[in-house]
């Protein structure tokens, strides 16, 4: 990886962890409670701690969703681009002849 890559990548981090830090004021905030800095600390660490969990479910779910349109998807390409014989090329509806 090139120090290029590796500063981009670093860069994600902190702005992913900065909007991670954001996230869990704002859910102290919205949770209404009065809490003194070692409660605020413990509160932010289980927020992200749980906000990961969710996160994760989320990717999976997706996974298992894309997972299960991709063979369908494939059919529809594979319909799309089929060639009928070597070198006559795609396969095309013939048009309608007037009669």
């Amino acid at each position: 990886m090139t120090p290029e890559q590796r500063n981009l990548m670093r860069q994600r981090e902190n702005v992913r962890r900065q909007i991670m830090t954001h996230d869990a004021d704002a859910a102290v905030r919205d949770s209404g409670l009065q809490l003194n800095p070692q409660e605020r600390a413990r509160f932010e660490s289980r927020y992200i701690q749980e906000r990961r969990k969710v996160e994760q479910s989320l990717r999976q779910q997706i996974e298992t969703e894309r997972q299960k349109e991709i063979p369908a998807l494939i059919q529809q390409l594979r319909k799309e681009f089929q060639i009928e014989e070597p070198g006559k090329g795609p396969v095309s509806k013939p048009a309608p002849s007037p009669k």
